[in-house]
């Protein structure tokens, strides 16, 4: 297996260290495990998308989802929407707010995200998508990057025309999830188009889709030749995911995964950051599903998930993880 360079990369002038990127997810890569993933080392951070048009109509939760901290840098803030116009004038509000890149999603499969033609259903007009995309990089300063996927569906897989076709356009990289739309998160990615997509393009290329360790993200650099991971449901209730890839990659070694309680310590401090920036209400109840997710595969999760799913307090949400931890230090 050949050896995989770690060094600094640059999407147009912005400089990466690293090769794990965090993926942007709906609900998940918020604020709060935003600047978990970057402690542990993501080299690059992306927001969850946000609606051009909720950012042209000034919608309130958009204006939230804008914020971010400086830590952060370099931050990609990823936007959604199929009318140029409308993206032109997000990307500009994006770059103000400060962020890094500008990102278009191509590639979300979710019903309410196709329906309006937005998302992965711009694999379907091409002429459009590039309009859409030309519109952003005539509109910033800095680069403007294109998630997709393979295609709509089987019997229409055009990644390699579409990828060819928005770089064309001046956009700065672009992220391939190798599976298509009709396929959502279900069967197995396939990197193969991910490296006839590097292959074709100048441009640097992240691949996505099955990372989810240390093992299978230098798999996807070394058999695509991408220029970086883009680590989605791998990194969920897992931020640690980004300091295994990069040692891994720097020096071999496999680390051993975090114990359970540093999992629960990982989970209260998550819920921390969720309630100083979203607020208590919000925090407890966005917790949930990210809680989920750090317990899973621990003694007797299912019980303690339900006790966890039934709560409205910071209180009892923190006594029940003091209840949790405790009873794990007597098992051990």
């Amino acid at each position: 297996m050949k050896e995989i360079n770690n060094d600094t990369w640059y999407i147009g002038k912005v400089a990466i260290s690293g090769k794990a990127v965090l993926a942007p997810m709906a609900g998940v890569s918020d604020i709060a495990y935003r600047l978990l993933a970057k402690e542990q080392g993501a080299a690059l951070v992306c927001t969850e998308m946000v609606s051009a048009m909720g950012i042209k109509y000034e919608n309130e939760h958009t204006k939230e989802l804008l914020y971010m901290e400086e830590v952060e840098h370099p931050v990609s803030m990823q936007i959604f929407g199929s009318d140029p116009e409308a993206i032109a004038l997000a990307a500009k509000v994006v770059e103000r707010a400060g962020a890094d890149i500008v990102d278009i999603n191509m590639g979300c499969p979710v019903k309410k995200v196709v329906s309006s033609g937005d998302g992965s259903a711009l694999m379907k007009t091409p002429d459009l998508a590039a309009r859409v995309a030309e519109a952003a990089v005539k509109a910033v300063k800095v680069p403007v990057t294109v998630k997709m996927r393979l295609g709509w569906d089987e019997e229409s897989k055009n990644v390699l025309d579409f990828a060819k076709r928005i770089e064309s356009v001046g956009v700065a990289a672009v992220a391939v999830h190798g599976r298509t739309r009709e396929q959502m998160y279900m069967g197995q990615a396939d990197w193969s188009y991910i490296k006839a997509v590097k292959e074709a393009l100048t441009i640097p290329v992240l691949g996505n889709g099955d990372v989810i360790d240390a093992r299978s993200a230098k798999a996807m650099l070394t058999e695509t030749g991408c220029d970086a991971v883009l680590i989605g449901r791998g990194a969920q209730g897992n931020p640690w995911i980004f300091n295994e890839v990069n040692q891994y990659l720097r020096t071999g070694t496999v680390l051993s995964k975090p114990s359970a309680l540093e999992r629960l310590q990982m989970l209260r401090r998550h819920f921390e950051l969720l309630c100083h920036y979203k607020g208590v209400g919000l925090g407890v109840r966005e917790i949930r599903t990210h809680a989920g997710w750090y317990i899973k595969g621990l003694p007797e999760a299912a019980k303690w998930r339900n006790q966890i799913n039934t709560l409205h307090t910071k209180e009892s949400f923190l006594a029940v993880l003091d209840r949790y931890e405790a009873e794990l230090t007597t098992a051990m």
